[in-house]
This record gives structure tokens, C-alpha cells and sequence, in this order.
């Protein structure tokens, strides 16, 4: 069985299934049969007595090919009609095949949605690149619409989306690195994309479809469609100080003994945040080493526990966020294949106010202008700091924290912000 698709292929548009077809056969399915049966067994032992209705929900298959598929079994006397509901049958695994079940799951306890082939899901994530995606200023000015960013920085992100390529987000701490890295996902909320459950290789199951990154769209029951493939939102993954070199390829869970996809590959057709670049466990280098290929052309190889390689689409935007300047963790190589760099610093004082507002009504307080003038006065002159996007939301909770261990209602006034000044920031002078 073939395991990769050309390329060329795909630019030609190569006729595998899509989410939109809705297989009547479990040949039309894509996948080798005999895991199909597997499968099938398994969820018939883990779940029975079904109906060919509740196998086809749990499967994700068509009527059709849930009967087909029991029609096998039965035929293999792995199962047997237990009665009827109506016109359908409902059957139950055998003695003989709860034989087989058990020696199937000693060897993989995959059950559920049956995968997509291998073909298929390649040629859905390039149908879905995010490098096709068109943001105009509308789009950026709504995703950004909770931050407070000048027009040029808006700008700049609006035109690295535009590129398809790789974002490089630095500055100091506390400027809205991260929270900008999140939001650019934003910019993408009315595109929907197809996430597979799981994805069949040479008879390996990789899973890929993870509600905790992928949101439904709206609206997202399939109608008519191969139900393998779930309707979400363009997906968003961070990772942070945490991440390996062995976190980027297949992970193998030893006690279910099916893998799971990397980060990279769960974030396909969305966003990839590295956050605080620089500061994993694994070292720039390794990682940039890694990622050359896939950043300029689009694909990545991921090996199997056993050595053996397949190519996956690497279809993402790739924002790197950190603390560093570029030029400290990149080499010029690297830096060219990054076409977008954006600074972000500190915030002027009109920012810090309309930052400091926002944050206020989210807590039910007011503060009057004067305030306003008399902190920011405090932080650049008394504290010799500059003004820094999370400095409003972290004042705050102090003078909230504070007013709750004295059993009183907050108040953003002169004396509760010079408190929360005193306890935030460190002297400006060594003591």
C-alpha cells in the first residue's frame, strides 16, 4: 500500500475521498479491510449487543458499510443475531470472536471512528493550507479588537498572515507576546477546516482529532459527508518550556499501543505557537535543524517506532514567540526562511490607559483620569520602569487580592495603586 502521496499528485488534484463524500462501502473507505474488521470487533466487545444503527454511530460510517462490515463478521461467526428493532438487526460478538477481539487488543485498543487512509488526509490538509488564506485589515482589526495594538503593529501582523510563512514575535516580558501569538488564530475563526479522527498507515492508527484543540465550527454536524472527518475551527497548539526533540515526532503509547500525533501535526491548517523560544528542552538549534525542510517546503517526516518514515503536509503557521532577539537564537539561514519579525516593546501612555480601563470594567471598578496620570507617573519616574501591556491586569488583581484579605470593596484610587506599585515592581536601586 502506498504510504505517501507526490506532491505532483496532489497539485493535480489527485481523487482520493474527501469529508464531503459519504462512503457506501467499506472498499469506497480507503482502508485496509482486515483493520476495519478489527476495529469493528473491538467495538462490538467493548460495547455489545449493537445495532447496525449504533455500530455506524460509533464507527462513523455509513448504514451501508456498518452492515457490510457486520455481514463479514458474521459470515466469520465472530458474531451473532441477538434480535431485531424494527427491520434492524442488533448482534452480539460470539465466543469465538470475543477470542479474537481479546487477541486484537493485545496488540492495538484502537476502537471507535475508523481512520482515513493516509492519501486522504494529505490531500485534504493541502486543500485547507493556511498559505491560501486572503486577510484584509477588517479581519485583524476583529480578532485584535480585545487588545490594544497601534495600526502599524496590526499591520505588520495582518501581512505576516498574508505571507503564509513563519512569524518571529520578540520583546521584553510582559509586552503581549503570547496573547498576540493566541490571537492571530483569531483572524481565521470564519474558515472551517476537516480534522480525521485517526489516519491508517501500512496498518498503524495515528490519532489526530483532539477536542482539546479542536474546537467545533458552528453549525459543524456533517450532512451527508464521511463522518471520519470532524468540521472544526482552524486549530491553535502552544507549546512552551516543555517541548522535546522526541515530542515532535509519533508519540507510541505502549499500553494502547496506537500512537498519537505530534504537535505539529495536530496543529496542521492552524497555528503552532512556540512560546518562550529559546527556553526549551530542546536547543534552538536542534529544533531549527529540524524544522529547515518542513518551514521552506511545506512537508515534514515523521518515523515510526520501528524505523519506518512516512511524509505528512506541514501546513501551518508557525509563530515563535520570545523574550530573545532574533539574531541571539536564529542564524542568517533561519532568519531568511523567517520573513516576518515584529517587535513588540513598551506602550505609550494613551495605551496603558485604555489597557488599565478595559481591565477596570472587567472587575466592576472605575478609575478616574487623574489616576491614571499620577500611576503612570509613578511607574516611569518613582519606579524608573517602562510601561508594559500586563502591568494594568496585574495592578489590578493586586489591589483586588489586597482588598479581599481586608474584607473590603476595591477601589483603584492614589493610596490602593501605590500599594499595588510597592508590592509589583522591585526597587528601582538595589537595596
Amino acid at each position: 500500500m502506498k504510504t505517501t502521496l507526490d506532491r505532483e499528485d496532489i497539485l493535480k488534484g489527485a481523487r482520493v475521498a474527501g469529508p464531503e463524500f459519504r462512503p457506501r462501502s467499506i472498499t469506497e473507505l480507503g482502508v485496509r479491510e482486515s483493520m476495519l474488521e478489527d476495529i469493528a470487533l473491538k467495538t462490538l466487545y467493548q460495547y455489545g449487543p449493537l445495532s447496525v444503527v449504533e455500530l455506524s454511530d460509533h464507527s462513523r460510517l455509513s448504514y451501508d458499510a456498518a452492515e457490510e462490515l457486520y455481514a463479514r463478521l458474521r459470515t466469520k461467526l465472530l458474531c451473532e443475531v441477538t434480535g431485531m428493532t424494527g427491520n434492524i438487526p442488533e448482534f452480539a460478538i460470539s465466543s469465538q470472536g470475543r477470542t479474537r477481539a481479546l487477541d486484537v487488543l493485545s496488540r492495538n485498543q484502537y476502537s471507535g471512528a475508523m481512520p482515513v487512509s493516509l492519501e486522504s488526509y494529505v490531500s485534504q490538509v493541502r486543500k485547507q493550507s493556511i498559505r491560501q488564506a486572503h486577510v484584509r485589515p477588517a479581519d485583524v482589526e476583529r480578532a485584535f479588537a480585545h487588545l490594544v495594538f497601534d495600526d502599524e503593529v496590526l499591520t505588520q501582523f495582518g501581512t505576516a498572515l498574508n505571507t503564509g510563512t513563519a512569524v518571529f514575535l520578540y520583546g521584553p516580558p510582559g509586552v503581549g507576546k503570547t496573547a498576540a501569538a493566541e490571537t492571530l488564530s483569531r483572524v481565521f475563526t470564519e474558515d472551517d477546516v476537516w480534522i480525521p479522527y485517526a489516519v491508517e498507515v501500512g496498518g498503524q492508527i495515528i490519532t489526530v482529532y483532539d477536542p482539546a484543540i479542536h474546537g467545533p465550527a458552528n453549525g459543524s454536524a456533517m450532512d451527508g459527508g464521511d463522518r471520519r472527518w470532524v468540521r472544526c475551527k482552524r486549530p491553535t497548539v502552544t507549546v512552551g518550556g516543555e517541548l522535546t526533540i522526541e515530542m515532535l515526532d509519533l508519540q507510541f503509547n505502549p499500553t494502547t499501543n496506537y500512537y498519537d500525533g505530534p504537535p505539529q501535526m495536530k496543529a496542521n491548517n492552524g497555528v503552532l505557537i512556540i512560546d518562550d523560544f529559546g527556553r526549551q528542552r530542546i536547543t534552538p538549534e536542534e529544533l531549527l535543524n529540524r524544522w529547515v525542510v518542513p518551514l521552506d517546503r511545506g512537508i515534514e517526516f515523521l518515523t515510526f517506532a520501528g524505523g519506518k518514515k512516512i511524509e505528512i503536509p506541514f501546513e501551518m503557521l508557525v509563530v515563535f514567540a520570545s523574550n530573545r532577539d532574533p539574531r541571539t537564537v536564529l542564524d542568517n539561514a533561519f532568519l531568511r526562511r523567517i520573513q516576518s519579525k515584529i517587535r513588540l516593546g513598551s506602550i505609550t501612555d494613551a495605551q496603558f490607559s485604555e489597557i488599565f480601563r478595559r481591565v477596570a470594567r472587567e472587575n466592576d471598578l472605575k478609575v478616574e483620569d487623574e489616576v491614571l496620570t499620577e500611576l503612570i507617573r509613578m511607574i516611569r519616574e518613582g519606579q524608573k520602569e517602562e510601561l508594559r501591556a500586563c502591568q494594568p491586569r496585574d495592578l489590578v488583581n493586586q489591589v483586588c487580592a489586597r482588598a479581599r484579605y481586608e474584607g473590603k470593596k476595591p477601589t483603584l484610587d492614589r493610596g490602593t495603586l501605590t500599594l499595588a506599585v510597592r508590592t509589583y515592581f522591585l526597587p528601582p536601586v538595589p537595596l
